[in-house]
Parts: C-alpha cells; sequence; structure tokens
C-alpha cells in the first residue's frame, strides 16, 4: 500500500480506527513525522490530540540496544533482563538517564510549550506514528503510555514489517497496521512524499489542535467540505484544496512560500481560523511537483503571479465571489505581482512573513488593500518588508508579531497572525 503523503496516510489510518471512537481515546503522536498523521486521526474521531516524548536508553557501547525508556512527569521502564545480559552499570543507568532527561524536557518544551500534557489517567491512548522500521521507540511509547495511567493502549501505524507488528503486540493491547509488506526495506519507501517533518509543523499542528475542538468545525461558521480541485493555469494543471463555508461571503487563495506546499500545516491553521469567520479557503500549489524540484522555479515570480491570476479567474467563473491572497514567503512576492496585474479585482492580500521585495517595481501597482505580518524577531525580512511598503501605493498596514521569528512557531504567534489576517480580509471583502 503506497501512501501519497503523511495527511493522506493519517486519514486513511483514522477510518480503521472509527470502532474506537466510542471510547473517548486520547491521540498522541510521536514526533515528529507521526504528528501529522496523527491530527488526521484525532481529528476523525473527535478526539484530544499531544505529542508523546519518549527517550530510549540506550546501552552506552550499544546505543541502539535499548535497556528501557523515559517520558514526561518521572516516567522511568526499565527492562532488567537486558541490563543483566548486557553488563550496565548503576553508573551507567544513571549517565545515560541524565543526558536523556535534558533532551527530553527539551523536546518537551519545544514541540508543547507551556501547554499542559493532555491526561491519560484511565483513558484509551492511540500511540500513532508514520511507520515503523525496528520498533523500539514505539514500544517505549506504548510502555511510557501505560505508565502515565492509559488504561488500554493502541498502537496505530500506517505500515511496518511484520515482524516488528508481532513483536509490539506484546507491548500494545491492540496494533492497527494498514500494510505490513513482508519487502520492508524502510518507512520512506511506502510515500510518495516523506520529507522531513519541520518542529515548527509540530508546534503548529498542536497548538492548532489545541485552538480548535477536533471533529468538527469550532465555533463561527460550518466549514464545510474540503474539496481537491484540479485547475488550468497557462495550460499546467494545478492542484488545490477548496473549503467553502455555508454563506461564505469570499474566499481567499494560499500561495506557499518555498520548501512548502498545500499541506503545510501552517497555512492551514490560518486556513482553519478564516473557514470559522465565514471566509472561503483555497490552498494551492503553484508548480507540479516536478517543477518544484528545481529551486529556481520557486523564485520565477512572474509565473507564480500569471499562474495565481489564472486560478483566481477561474475560481470565480466556479464560485462566483470575491478573491483575496494570502502568501507566505516567496508566496507573498506571487501574491502582490498578481494583485498589480490590471482588472484583477483582488480584494485584499496578506503577506506572512512574505518577501514583497520580489514582486519590484510592481508593488506601486497595487490597488487592492495590502496587510505585511512579520515576526519582531525576523530583523532582515521585517527591513524588506519596511522598504516594500514604502513603495505601495494602496492602503497598506504593517503588524509586527512581537517576540516573533520566521516562521511565527513560538506559542500563540500563529494565532495572532490567523487573527490578524481574517480580521484584515472580514473587513475588506465581506459586509462584516
Amino acid at each position: 500500500m503506497l501512501f501519497t503523503d503523511r495527511t493522506d496516510a493519517g486519514r486513511r489510518l483514522a477510518e480503521a480506527l472509527l470502532h474506537t471512537r466510542g471510547e473517548r481515546p486520547v491521540v498522541l503522536g510521536l514526533p515528529r513525522g507521526g504528528v501529522p498523521v496523527a491530527y488526521e486521526v484525532a481529528r476523525a474521531l473527535g478526539a484530544p490530540l499531544d505529542v508523546i516524548v519518549v527517550r530510549k536508553l540506550g546501552v552506552p557501547y550499544h546505543r541502539e540496544l535499548g535497556f528501557g525508556a523515559i517520558g514526561e512527569g518521572g516516567v522511568r521502564v526499565i527492562t532488567d533482563d537486558i541490563v543483566r545480559r548486557s553488563g550496565v552499570g548503576a553508573s551507567d543507568i544513571v549517565s545515560v538517564e541524565h543526558a536523556e532527561e535534558e533532551e527530553l524536557a527539551r523536546q518537551a518544551r519545544r514541540f508543547r510549550g507551556d501547554r499542559a500534557r493532555v491526561p491519560l489517567g484511565g483513558r484509551t491512548v492511540i500511540v500513532v506514528d508514520d511507520g515503523i522500521a525496528t520498533g523500539a521507540t514505539a514500544a517505549a511509547a506504548c510502555q511510557v503510555a501505560r505508565a502515565q495511567g492509559a488504561a488500554r493502549v493502541v498502537l496505530a501505524v500506517p505500515t511496518a514489517p511484520p515482524d516488528a507488528v508481532a513483536r509490539l503486540r506484546e507491548q500494545a493491547d491492540e496494533v492497527v497496521c494498514l500494510s505490513t509488506p513482508h519487502a520492508f526495506r524502510a518507512v520512506g519507501e511506502w510515500y510518495e512524499d516523506f520529507s522531513q517533518t519541520p518542529d515548527e509543523d509540530v508546534v503548529a499542528l498542536l497548538a492548532r489542535s489545541t485552538a480548535a475542538p477536533l471533529g468538527g468545525p469550532p465555533g463561527g461558521a460550518e466549514a464545510g467540505p474540503t474539496e481537491e480541485l484540479e485547475l488550468d493555469a497557462g495550460g499546467v494543471s494545478l492542484t488545490g484544496d477548496l473549503t467553502l463555508p455555508r454563506g461564505a461571503e469570499a474566499v481567499v487563495v494560499f500561495a506557499h512560500g518555498s520548501g512548502s506546499s498545500r499541506h503545510s500545516p501552517r497555512n492551514r491553521s490560518v486556513a482553519g481560523f478564516l473557514n470559522r469567520a465565514g471566509l472561503g479557503t483555497l490552498l494551492l500549489d503553484l508548480l507540479t511537483p516536478a517543477e518544484a524540484a528545481d529551486r529556481a522555479n520557486v523564485f520565477d515570480i512572474e509565473t507564480l503571479a500569471g499562474r495565481l491570476t489564472d486560478v483566481a479567474r477561474r475560481l470565480r467563473l466556479r464560485e462566483p465571489l470575491p478573491v483575496g491572497y494570502f502568501g507566505a514567503s516567496t508566496g507573498a512576492a506571487a501574491a502582490l505581482r498578481a494583485a498589480a496585474s490590471p482588472g484583477t479585482g483582488v480584494g485584499a492580500v496578506v503577506s506572512r512573513g512574505g518577501r514583497p521585495d520580489l514582486a519590484g517595481p510592481r508593488l506601486a501597482d497595487v490597488r487592492a488593500p495590502v496587510l505585511l505580518i512579520v515576526g519582531g524577531r525576523d530583523t532582515t525580512v521585517l527591513d524588506l518588508n519596511r522598504r516594500a511598503r514604502a513603495a505601495l501605493r494602496c492602503e497598506n498596514r504593517l503588524d509586527v508579531v512581537p517576540g516573533a521569528t520566521h516562521l511565527f512557531e513560538e506559542p500563540g504567534a500563529l494565532d495572532t497572525v490567523a487573527g490578524l489576517a481574517r480580521d484584515w480580509f472580514v473587513d475588506h471583502m465581506t459586509s462584516g
């Protein structure tokens, strides 16, 4: 079984876990790649999502051989048999534990910030990863979850070798694995896209699941289903995800930056805020996968802007609603360049950590209201935005998010971005 990416794997895995919904489970994702999969599972089950941070305790002269594991809350699991057979002494155990405790605390702070762990006492816990190779980390996570009070532990993964699944049935009450190929060499070979999950994506997904109840649209408008579209732009077929809340008054097209895609948790988090405010969203890949492999294409602002303009035109034919642009990084330059084209009728533009300078002299031709959002610690980009703002001849504003860096990965920073964007689009493109 081949998965498109971790989002696809999570949605398919969720279908195989629907029988647990009545148990009111807690879903725990293993960082980093397990969290995007776990997010989709938690959303489908209407369950709380958290990250499970564990550190394997490795034998000093053979780190791959684990003699135990530690988890948050002072949880410590030691396999006495391995300690005895490997000759690990008491001083070795203390030394290894001390080193791993520091890394455990660092990761927990990094991913969760100052939020408290979701309590597991007496609950069914679903431990999720994006796949299993040896199973050592998954086994440790199951042990730690049980030690933290879980009444029942379910291990759920998209793919794993058959022998690993057999071993893990001894650690979990139930193992759900969609694919157990015998010719298993690595987890990544069973994904079309197995790109690394950055820390900031883990942070964004956890923050998004905390900010809004999963299992349904939180507050405000009814989000409605998401439809995958194929849109022609200059003879090239582009893929986008369209979400239209009931009674939507406008649609915002997202143009992501270099190294990202329409699956970006950051953009999806912002899109969720807009959906709950009654705004439609179209998350779009302006380059085909083959084109995106050539980094030079990411900076071809003229081509990206032309495609964005074509997509907006086709979108209006399909949904006769005002269209706005939300651009990040180089995508912000494409959005501004597209808004500068005559007759586009763009209602508003928001740039998140954008490179408006790459739109060049066409900034002066933009007529739509423009909001520039930059992190206070993103000093180089902040300076570029200040210069670009001086070149704009339309209604515009520069908002600086204090303490935020380029990706707005700090706790609460992305929510601030989403709120600013929502208010800008609502004020300029709807009846309010």
